[in-house]
C-alpha cells in the first residue's frame, strides 16, 4: 500500500466512524497528539471516534501532501457544534511496515474552549 492509500484510507475510516478500518492503518508503537488530547495506543486514540463522528457534518479536503514515509492533509471539518467549520492540518508519519505510527493534528483551540472539558473527559 502507498502512503497516500493508507493515510486515506486512515481519513475516510475516521470520518466514517468506521473504527476497525481506521485502527487497521494504524501501527504499534503509537503516537496522537492534538491541542486536546495525546494518546500512545490505537484503541485510546479511537476511543472517541463514535462521539466526535456525531457532530461532524461534512469535510473539506483543501490540500494532501504525500512523502514516502510522511503526509500532511489539511481540510475543513464542519461541525453542528458552536465551533462550526473548523481548519485542520493533520501530519503523519509511516513505519517501515507502511503503517501510521504518528498522528499530529493541528488547529485553533479558540472555537473549542468552551467544550475542553468534554473534549478532554473531564
Amino acid at each position: 500500500m502507498t502512503t497516500a492509500q493508507t493515510v486515506r484510507g486512515y481519513h475516510d475510516a475516521r470520518f466514517r466512524g468506521d473504527v476497525a478500518a481506521a485502527a487497521a492503518h494504524l501501527a504499534e508503537p503509537f503516537s496522537f497528539r492534538s491541542p486536546f488530547i495525546t494518546s500512545t495506543d490505537p484503541a485510546g486514540h479511537l476511543a472517541g471516534l463514535p462521539g466526535f463522528v456525531q457532530v461532524v457534518t461534512g469535510v473539506d479536503m483543501i490540500s494532501e501532501l504525500y512523502g514516502e514515509a510522511e503526509a500532511t492533509l489539511v481540510y475543513d471539518v464542519h461541525t453542528a457544534t458552536p465551533a462550526g467549520t473548523q481548519r485542520t492540518a493533520e501530519h503523519f508519519h509511516l513505519d517501515e511496515n507502511g503503517k501510521i505510527n504518528n498522528i499530529m493534528l493541528i488547529f485553533d483551540t479558540a472555537p473549542w474552549q468552551s467544550m475542553a472539558a468534554l473534549i478532554q473527559g473531564e
